[in-house]
C-alpha cells in the first residue's frame, strides 16, 4: 500500500524543526535520557549481550521459515476459537477490519497502540466510514486530539511539552485552564478514557508477538488499556504483521525481557498479555498482513530489517532523529528503522541520507538489526535506480574522484584547513548545506593526519 507523500526533503522538514530551538535541545535530552536508561537496565542483566544474540537467532529461524510457522500459528489459532484473515497489503486489511465492524453494527471501536494499523492508514478509512475510532494509548490519544500522528513509536507525542498537553485537554476535554501536572493530566485522561471504554461496541489491539505453537498472541502496554479494549466489549480485533511471528512462549520469554527494557529502561512492560481466544459469547478475530514484508524477506540484508521487535531504541540513539524530530521523515516510522524499511517509500528519495552512518542503532539493537549497514545499502539502491536527491547526483561523483586520489584529496584538505583558519563562519557555512547551519564549524587542524604520522610514526 502507498503511504501518505510530501515533496518536501527531510532536511528542508528538520529546518523547520530547527527552528525552535530550545525544543531541539528539550527534544534531543529526553531521547538521551531513555537512552540513559536503557543502558543501566542492559548492564543490570550480565547475560545482556547472549539475550541479543538469541533474540536475532529466533527471529532469523522464525523469518527463514515463515510459511510452516505462518500455516502452525493459524491452524492453532481456529483450534482457540479466533478468526484468522489474511491481507496482502493496506487496503485489504482495511476493508476485512471494516467488514468486521459492519458485521456487528459497530459505531464506536477503542484501540490501542499499533504502528500496523498506522502504516494502513486504518482510523481515516474507518472514520470515512461513519466509525469513531478512540486510540486509548496515553501519548496516541494525546496526539489523536492533536491530529498529528505518531512522532516515535514508543513514546508518540514526545515532541510536546506538557503545558501543550494541559492546554491542548483543556480545549478538547475540559481540564483546568493552564493546568499542567502531569498526575493531574493522566488522571482526567483515565477518566476521559474510561467512559469511551464503556460506551465502545468493539476493541482492537496491534500484536507484539504471534505464538505459532500456541495460536495466541503477546501485546504489550504500560497502561492496561490493551486488557481494556479486549474485555470490556464481546467483540476485539487485533492487526498482526507476519514478522511478528515466533515459535514459542520460550522465544516470547527472551524477547520480553529485551523489550521494555531496550525501550524507556524499564524491567518490563507493566501488562504483557497473552490472548489464546474470544471471552464466552464473543468473537476474536487476527487479520495477519504481509504489505510489502514478503517482497523484502526476498533480498538477504533488508529482510533483517524484519527482525525489529519496535522497542523504539534506535531513535532514542540517534543523533539525527533526536534534533530532527520524528516529522522531518517521510514515512510514519522515523529514525533508523523507519529508513531501513521505509526508504523505497520515501518519493524525495531523501532519508537514507538521514543518517551518520555512526553505527549507534546497531549497537543498541535488541535483536542486532544491522541497521546502519542497511542504510548504506537503502543509499546505494537509490543510487542504482537513478533517484539520488538533488545536488548528490552532481556532487558525489566529483567527491569520489577528489577521495580515490591522494593528490586531490590532500589539495583539498589544505585547502579547507586554511579556509576553516582564516575565513569567517558566516561565509563557510553555506558549502556546509543544511547540516552546517545548525552547527558550528570544527577547529582546523594543525597539519593533517598523513602529516602527522609521518612526523610521529617512529616515536
Amino acid at each position: 500500500m502507498s503511504q501518505a507523500q510530501t515533496s518536501a526533503g527531510h532536511a528542508d522538514k528538520a529546518d523547520i524543526f530547527c527552528k525552535d530551538e530550545a525544543r531541539v535541545d528539550w527534544h534531543s535530552k529526553a531521547l538521551w535520557l531513555l537512552r540513559q536508561k536503557r543502558d543501566r537496565a542492559a548492564a543490570a542483566v550480565p547475560e545482556w549481550e547472549d539475550l541479543r544474540t538469541l533474540g536475532s537467532e529466533i527471529k532469523l529461524h522464525t523469518l527463514t521459515h515463515l510459511p510452516q510457522y505462518l500455516e502452525q500459528f493459524e491452524a492453532n489459532c481456529q483450534k482457540n476459537g479466533i478468526i484468522v484473515h489474511w491481507a496482502k497489503d493496506g487496503d485489504e486489511h482495511n476493508r476485512i477490519v471494516h467488514e468486521i465492524l459492519s458485521q456487528h453494527q459497530v459505531k464506536k471501536l477503542v484501540k490501542s497502540k499499533s504502528m500496523l494499523t498506522e502504516e494502513c492508514h486504518l482510523n481515516p478509512y474507518l472514520e470515512s466510514k461513519g466509525i469513531e475510532v478512540i486510540d486509548t494509548d496515553l501519548g496516541e490519544r494525546i496526539i489523536q486530539l492533536n491530529k498529528q500522528p505518531p512522532s516515535h513509536i514508543v513514546v508518540p507525542a514526545i515532541h510536546l511539552k506538557k503545558e501543550e498537553v494541559g492546554q491542548l485537554f483543556h480545549e478538547k476535554i475540559g481540564t483546568e485552564a493552564g493546568a499542567s501536572d502531569p498526575t493531574y493530566l493522566t488522571r482526567a485522561a483515565r477518566a476521559h478514557l474510561r467512559e469511551q471504554f464503556l460506551t465502545a461496541d468493539a476493541g482492537m489491539t496491534g500484536v507484539n508477538m504471534g505464538i505459532a505453537e500456541e495460536g495466541a498472541i503477546v501485546v504489550c502496554t504500560n497502561e492496561g488499556n490493551a486488557d481494556m479494549g479486549c474485555n470490556l466489549p464481546k467483540l476485539t480485533l487485533h492487526s498482526m504483521g507476519i514478522d511478528k511471528l515466533i515459535p514459542n512462549k520460550a522465544a516470547a520469554s527472551v524477547l520480553l525481557r529485551t523489550l521494555a527494557r531496550n525501550a524507556i529502561g524499564q524491567l518490563i512492560t507493566t501488562y504483557s498479555s497473552f490472548y489464546h481466544g474470544p471471552k464466552p459469547g464473543g468473537e476474536m478475530h487476527i487479520i495477519i498482513v504481509d504489505n510489502g514484508r514478503s517482497e523484502m524477506l526476498q533480498d538477504k540484508l533488508l529482510a533483517e530489517s524484519l527482525k525489529c521487535i519496535r522497542c523504539g531504541g534506535c531513535m532514542n540513539t540517534c543523533p539525527v532523529y533526536r534534533r530532527s524530530g520524528g516529522y522531518s521523515y517521510n514515512y510514519f516510522i522515523p529514525g533508523p528503522i523507519g529508513i531501513a524499511v521505509g526508504s523505497k517509500h520515501d518519493d524525495t528519495n531523501t532519508i537514507p541520507w538521514a543518517c551518520t552512518l555512526c553505527g549507534s542503532c546497531t549497537y543498541v539493537c535488541p535483536t542486532k538489526v544491522p541497521l546502519h549497514n542497511i542504510i548504506a545499502y537503502q543509499r546505494r539502491l537509490k543510487a542504482e535506480a537513478g533517484k539520488l536527491p538533488y545536488g548528490k547526483a552532481g556532487y558525489m561523483p566529483m567527491v569520489g574522484k577528489v577521495m580515490s586520489s591522494p593528490t586531490l584529496l590532500n589539495c583539498a584538505m589544505s585547502v579547507a584547513r586554511f579556509s576553516l583558519r582564516y575565513l569567517p563562519g558566516s561565509l563557510l557555512k553555506p558549502f556546509a548545506g543544511a547540516w552546517g547551519k545548525y552547527r558550528e564549524l570544527p577547529k582546523a587542524p594543525a597539519s593533517s593526519f598523513e602529516a602527522w604520522y609521518k612526523k610521529n610514526r617512529s616515536k
